[in-house]
C-alpha cells in the first residue's frame, strides 16, 4: 500500500549514460550525432541529482571525442547538474577526452587511463605494385590533393605537414586536459607523451580522483535510496533485425583491435 502513497519521499535520481566502444563516425562507433539523443535525455528528463558516465573506450576520432565531451559540459552547465565518470577497462586517448567532460573521475584498480597523444597510421603499398608490374594512374587538380597516397612513396614535405597537424591536435588535447583537471595534475614530463597508467597510478598522476565503482560510489554519496535511470545509444533499426551483419562484424573487428592495443 505504501507504493501508492502520492507524497511518499523517493530517493534522488541519477542519470547513467554508457559510452562504450571506438569513437568515430560509421559502423557502430561512438559519435556526437549518435550519442546526442541519450545525452540530451539524461540531462533534460526530470531533475537528476547528477549524471554518471560509464566509459569503456580505447579512443578514436579526436573531433568526435571533443564534440561529445563539449555537449556533456554544455548541458551540465545549463542544467546545473554535476557529472561523474566511472572508468571500466579503459579510457585512453579519445576515451580519456570523454572522461574530462566529468567533474570527477573514478576508476577500477585495473583500469587503463591516459594515452594523451595523437596517432596517424596507414600503410605503403608502392613496392608491392612495382613488384607485380601494376601501374596506378592518378590525376589531380591541386598539388596537395594526393597527399600521403599509400600507393606512392612518401614525400618528406608531406610527412612534415602531417606531423604539424598531429602536433596541433595534440596541443588541443593537452589544453582540454589541463582546462578540466587543472591543479589536480601531477608535475610529470611523461603525462602528455601518450603514456598510460593503471588504477591507483592514474589517481597519483591526477588523471582520476579515486578508485570507485558506480553503484557503491553513488550510494555512498546520495544514499541507499538513490535511483539509477539508464540511457543507452539506440541501435539502427536494420541492425536490430540482423540486416547489417557484415557492418556489425567489421565494427566488432575494429573495436577488438582498439582494445587490444591496451592488452584487453
Amino acid at each position: 500500500m505504501k507504493n501508492w502513497l502520492p507524497f511518499r519521499p523517493k530517493g534522488p535520481v541519477i542519470s547513467v549514460i554508457r559510452l562504450q566502444g571506438v569513437i568515430g563516425v560509421g559502423r557502430g562507433g561512438l559519435d556526437d550525432a549518435g550519442t546526442a539523443p541519450m545525452i540530451e535525455k539524461a540531462f533534460r528528463r526530470g531533475k537528476p541529482a547528477a549524471v554518471a558516465i560509464e566509459i569503456n573506450s580505447p579512443g578514436g576520432s579526436p573531433v568526435q571525442s571533443a564534440l561529445i565531451a563539449a555537449r556533456i559540459r554544455r548541458l551540465s552547465e545549463e542544467k546545473g547538474v554535476p557529472v561523474i565518470a566511472f572508468i571500466e577497462d579503459v579510457a585512453a586517448s579519445g576515451g580519456y577526452w570523454l572522461a574530462t567532460a566529468a567533474d570527477e573521475i573514478f576508476a577500477d584498480r585495473g583500469s587503463v587511463l591516459g594515452s594523451i597523444g595523437v596517432i596517424s597510421a596507414g600503410f605503403g603499398a608502392h613496392e608491392f605494385l612495382d613488384r607485380h608490374g601494376i601501374e596506378r594512374r592518378v590525376h589531380t587538380a591541386g598539388k596537395s590533393k594526393s597527399l600521403l597516397d599509400p600507393f606512392r612513396p612518401e614525400k618528406p614535405e608531406d610527412v612534415a605537414r602531417l606531423e604539424r597537424w598531429l602536433e596541433e591536435m595534440h596541443y588541443y588535447f593537452i589544453e582540454q586536459v589541463k582546462a578540466r583537471r587543472g591543479a589536480k595534475l601531477a608535475e610529470d614530463p611523461d603525462l602528455f607523451t601518450g603514456e598510460i597508467w593503471i588504477g591507483a597510478r592514474a589517481v597519483e598522476k591526477g588523471l582520476a580522483d579515486g578508485i570507485g565503482h558506480l553503484v557503491p560510489s553513488l550510494k555512498a554519496r546520495f544514499g541507499d535510496k538513490v535511483r539509477l535511470r539508464r540511457y543507452a545509444k539506440r541501435r539502427p533499426l536494420l541492425s536490430r533485425f540482423g540486416a547489417a551483419l557484415m557492418g556489425d562484424a567489421l565494427a566488432a573487428i575494429e573495436e577488438r583491435a582498439g582494445f587490444a592495443r591496451f592488452g584487453l
